[in-house]
């Protein structure tokens, strides 16, 4: 842990109250624990006037996410500015390659920390972008990525990616994984009590999935998964939390499959009632194909007592495994996940029980914890002082 108070400006995507999403909702929860670590937080984001009266001015938002993408850059740019010519920081920590890259002259000679939430212009290829966007995209990320001392990934496997993809030497990586406020996920009801307060079967299994409804979420295997799974469980109900482009094919996918009664998609569903969605659930399952760094929701089921069962991808696997590897499913696609299901369900596969799951949540990903380790890269940057 940081032994001196460090002065940092953090660059964000959106405010997360404003805008949801796993990179802003990770946002919030840091620059909420760094200063009982030892961490000054100012920071910059996408956001209305609002973030300001939110954070006493901690945090500002330089315009609406909605703007044109030049008048975003160019609004990015004078926020940076003006903020370090307020107070200079010791150092500059990135979560958001695109607005940072705008000030990358603003910030010269302040160690810079960049946190590394994944591929962005692999991600956006993956969901279709064309080919000169996700150029444009790999040079921005490429420029500031260079010009920073230390790397904060989510999982080991995002250090290779960083490494492999962008050229950044594994020295300068550090894994620390997302973090979570693990009290606001444990409630004091019960599974029962959770199905009752949001008006959800209570003989029924439920399995839970809380995602962006992209394309690399893997969630048309999970609704091709239920197909295969309704034979041995008839009365299973698969609720999918979270909004996307893709939303009318899964419906049409569900209604096809004659799914109906199994599979509700639920919309966005509000920070106020996701603990007790994760409480109500039998089970959550995160189903992802591609390009998974952490996977936060894998923390916050686990954080109200909920097992999840994951793909094999991306650092999926590093965020159970010290919990249990039979967490980890043994392929991506419908069947291993049907499979994975079905002995969860029928109780053939033993899962760690509501207090083992809070409890390892509490020591690995509270946000207070997690605070402390990003303090320590901090740190490090500083004394390594600037790349140039």
């Amino acid at each position: 842990m940081t032994t001196r108070s460090i002065k940092s400006l953090q660059i964000g995507m959106h405010w997360f109250p404003e805008r949801a999403g796993g990179l802003d909702r990770m946002y919030y929860s840091l620059v909420g624990a760094l200063p009982g670590a030892g961490v000054a937080v100012r920071g910059v984001v996408a956001g209305s006037p609002r973030v300001a009266e939110d954070t006493d001015g901690a945090i500002r938002g330089f315009g609406p996410a909605a703007q044109s993408l030049p008048r975003r850059l160019m609004a990015a740019r004078r926020a940076l500015r003006d903020a370090i010519g307020i107070e200079r920081p010791d150092v500059i920590s990135s979560h958001f390659a695109l607005y940072t890259f705008p000030g990358l002259d603003v910030t010269r000679g302040i160690p810079q920390v960049s946190h590394f939430q994944g591929p962005w212009a692999d991600e956006s290829h993956v969901e279709g972008a064309d080919s000169l966007g996700q150029r444009a995209k790999r040079y921005l990320e490429q420029a500031v990525y260079a010009r920073s001392s230390r790397l904060i990934v989510l999982s080991e496997a995002f250090g290779k990616i960083l490494t492999s993809r962008y050229g950044i030497s594994p020295e300068r990586i550090r894994v620390v994984p997302g973090c979570v406020n693990v009290e606001q996920f444990n409630l004091p009801v019960s599974p029962t009590e959770a199905r009752l307060k949001l008006q959800l079967p209570l003989g029924r299994p439920i399995v839970l999935a809380v995602r962006r409804l992209v394309r690399r979420m893997g969630l048309e295997d999970l609704v091709d998964a239920v197909k295969l799974l309704k034979r041995r469980q008839p009365d299973v109900l698969l609720l999918i939390a979270g909004k996307g482009r893709l939303e009318a094919e899964l419906q049409a996918r569900i209604d096809e499959a004659g799914l109906a009664d199994n599979v509700k998609l639920l919309g966005f569903v509000p920070d106020q009632h996701l603990a007790s969605l994760y409480r109500a659930a039998t089970i959550s399952v995160v189903p992802t194909v591609a390009l998974e760094g952490f996977g936060l929701i894998t923390v916050e089921s686990l954080a109200s007592g909920t097992p999840v069962l994951v793909t094999p991808v991306g650092g999926l696997p590093e965020a159970v495994a010290g919990l249990s590897q039979d967490l980890v499913l043994p392929a991506t696609g419908a069947t291993a996940i049907a499979e994975g299901l079905a002995a969860a369900l029928d109780g053939s596969l033993k899962l760690p029980d509501a207090d083992a799951c809070r409890a390892y949540a509490r020591e690995n990903f509270d946000n207070a914890v997690i605070a402390k380790r990003v303090a320590s890269v901090y740190d490090e940057a500083i004394a390594a002082g600037v790349v140039h």
